[in-house]
């Protein structure tokens, strides 16, 4: 079943968030970094942090005149810092190889560091207004809805979940922009995965409503919790560097997880290995670019 075009574009014109990333005059190189930024961390964590980014970094030459650390503290806690270091090795190639401006291209982009399938797509159609699919988890929860009848969507296929989107996405190119980002927001706000409004969906036609809603039959999806993880100890152990004013002691990042050494120990190791931090030859620990 298609989705009706006109009804989902006039229920966007309406019910659009203004999202600060979405307003006149923003750049594709801000757009990256919203995008960066918004992967797997809500938006209302990262408006403001991505706003003090667009003031002190507004060209990508900026970020990468700054030292990895900088932007390591400037990422605070918003999760998965290696997202940061990527961005800050992104705005070196910017600058040094494309004259401080973000690519148009879908190919171009997926050449640079930290760039990956759904963000190459998400800038070439948000910043630029390309005519290509944009798929996230909201988009194609929505399709698997309205088109396929299914509850959940199946597991991702770069390939097969493109296709789904390119064959629902209007033909010209200004609408399909547009369209794009009408469908990710519909699965943000409606057709959520728990509880979806569907009483206040806007499409005339869904095939899972004419389905009768039938529930999801495959496994149920494992909740990713984070207390006691090795992650909430890696961010520990990073809170400590972003808050100090240079190398720490070993010491020091010990009292961050005495409950179980092995793992404190084991979170550091990680944090050397994906370099985010480093040892000094004198053994103190900083940030990276700080040691």
């Amino acid at each position: 079943m298609p989705i009706d075009t006109a009804a989902l574009l006039g229920w966007f014109d309406t019910e659009e968030r203004d999202l600060p990333w979405r307003r006149p005059g923003v750049s594709a190189w801000q757009i990256l970094m919203s995008e960066i930024m918004l992967q797997q961390t809500p938006v209302s964590r990262v408006a403001p942090i991505w706003q003090q980014w667009v003031e002190r970094w507004p060209v990508p030459s900026k970020m990468a005149a700054s030292s990895q650390a900088d932007v390591l503290r400037a990422w605070g806690k918003l999760g998965y810092p290696r997202r940061a270091l990527r961005l800050h090795e992104c705005a070196g190639v910017l600058a040094a190889e494309h004259g401080d401006v973000v690519p148009r291209d879908v190919e171009t982009l997926l050449g640079l560091p930290g760039i990956g399938a759904y963000t190459a797509r998400a800038v070439a159609c948000f910043a630029y207004g390309q005519r290509v699919p944009v798929v996230d988890t909201n988009v194609r929860r929505v399709v698997a809805r309205a088109v396929h009848g299914a509850a959940e969507p199946g597991n991702p296929s770069t390939t097969r979940d493109l296709a789904d989107v390119e064959a629902v996405l209007p033909r010209t190119r200004a609408r399909a922009a547009r369209y794009s980002a009408a469908l990710m927001e519909l699965g943000a706000l409606i057709c959520t995965a728990k509880n979806p409004a569907c009483l206040l969906c806007p499409l005339p036609e869904c095939s899972w409503i004419e389905a009768g809603r039938p529930a999801h039959t495959g496994p149920a999806k494992k909740v990713q919790k984070f207390a006691g993880t090795d992650r909430q100890v890696r961010g520990k152990l990073m809170s400590v560097l972003r808050d100090s004013d240079g190398p720490v002691e070993r010491a020091t990042l010990d009292t961050v997880w005495l409950s179980d050494p092995g793992q404190r120990d084991r979170a550091l190791d990680s944090l050397l290995v994906d370099g985010l931090i480093e040892q000094t030859a004198s053994g103190l620990f900083a940030l990276a670019g700080e040691g």
